[in-house]
């Protein structure tokens, strides 16, 4: 359900009547967002000698800067690419159908022009997964979180004012229309008679797009928006770096990414405590806000924690015990972090339990999409 704006925002100053509609599916915004982001503390840069290192990244503690091309890569946040990257080369883990270049643990595999053309394919769809459709995404939810980027993080390009309206309208398209049309040409290149890559990459861009943009704006609802982010991060890249290199031909192709996706759902969580205080403000019901910090920080662990231990029994159960045994093992240093810094202040210690438990998460993908390309499921049947 989308939440109501709070009756004490029915004013001008309100964030929810700051934009316009045109004829773009994109609204513009005017000069209201700006005097709401100038009457805000500007962004703190980092004192470490990294402020353009954060800028280029798209992260906080940024430097200030003006040029265009600069800002247009900031609006990307290349640092949310490297989820997305992952996942591709998850799901061709998971194909069993990736080629090496030189495979010193297979002598069967070491035909360097297969290898060199699987790296090609697999680079191509990473760039796909990440600056074309991640880039997208990002690009699409600043500009419809100029609002309350305005009362969170006023020094973001858009409210800003670092770029204008028609250069990120001209963002948001070259992305979307250049990552469907590289979705088309691995299609190709891979042969498919279904454009498997390109309706992946048509659905998630839908979904990236109803994710930010009313009237549905998913991320107004916890639960829906982080499994959507959940699933964009983890479940669409894995399937896409699978389609690119075998098939996605068996129910357990789609179930597991979809539990790991439920787990992403946890991890986004994370993602909210930090905006509390602004999504409270604007009336939006992330978990945090709607169940409190307390109940959202075992939520969050809960849901991290209980769809792994899933997907390690069914390992289990498919004759994998050895992959099972590694994923539990990569679970229990995510547990003491959950323990030592999640559950005791999720707000303070957000980006350091990310950056202390993520890698584990990650890894524990990655041996499950090793386990699904090695096992033989035909031997089953």
């Amino acid at each position: 359900m989308i939440p109501q704006k709070p009756s004490q925002y029915n004013n001008i100053n309100d964030p929810y009547t700051l934009s316009s509609p045109k004829f773009y599916p994109f609204s513009t915004t005017n000069e209201n967002l700006h005097k709401l982001s100038a009457s805000k503390s500007p962004n703190e840069e980092a004192s470490d000698g990294s402020a353009s290192v954060r800028q280029l990244l798209g992260l906080k503690g940024a430097g200030a800067e003006t040029n265009i091309w600069k800002i247009r890569l900031q609006l990307t946040k290349p640092v949310t690419w490297v989820p997305l990257v992952w996942g591709v080369m998850c799901g061709a883990a998971a194909s069993g159908n990736y080629h090496w270049i030189w495979n010193p643990f297979d002598p069967n595999d070491r035909d360097v022009v297969l290898g060199l053309t699987d790296a090609a394919k697999g680079f191509v769809a990473m760039i796909l997964a990440g600056p074309f459709l991640t880039g997208y995404t990002q690009t699409i939810n600043d500009w419809y979180d100029r609002e309350i980027d305005a009362i969170n993080e006023p020094y973001r390009p858009i409210p800003s004012g670092a770029i204008s309206e028609g250069e990120v309208i001209f963002q948001i398209w070259f992305l979307l229309l250049g990552g469907l049309g590289i979705a088309y040409g691995l299609d190709a290149w891979a042969g498919h008679d279904l454009p498997t890559v390109l309706l992946l990459s048509i659905f998630g861009s839908f979904i990236s797009y109803i994710y930010s943009a009313p009237p549905l704006k998913l991320k107004q609802n916890g639960w829906a928006g982080n499994y959507a982010l959940g699933c964009s991060y983890i479940s669409l890249p894995w399937w896409c770096g699978q389609a690119v290199f075998g098939e996605l031909d068996r129910p357990i192709y789609f179930i597991l990414p979809i539990l790991y996706s439920i787990a992403g759902l946890g991890i986004a969580i994370v993602n909210d405590f930090k905006s509390i205080e602004g999504d409270r403000e604007l009336g939006l019901q992330s978990l945090p806000v709607a169940f409190g910090i307390d109940a959202a920080k075992y939520i969050c662990a809960g849901s991290v924690t209980l769809t792994q231990l899933g997907v390690a029994a069914y390992l289990y159960s498919i004759g994998e015990p050895t992959y099972a045994a590694i994923l539990s093992a990569l679970l229990l240093p995510q547990i003491y972090f959950q323990a030592t810094l999640l559950l005791p202040d999720p707000v303070a210690n957000d980006v350091k339990y990310q950056a202390s438990s993520q890698p584990f998460f990650v890894f524990g993908i990655l041996a499950t999409a090793l386990c699904l390309g090695h096992h033989d499921f035909d031997a089953l049947a």
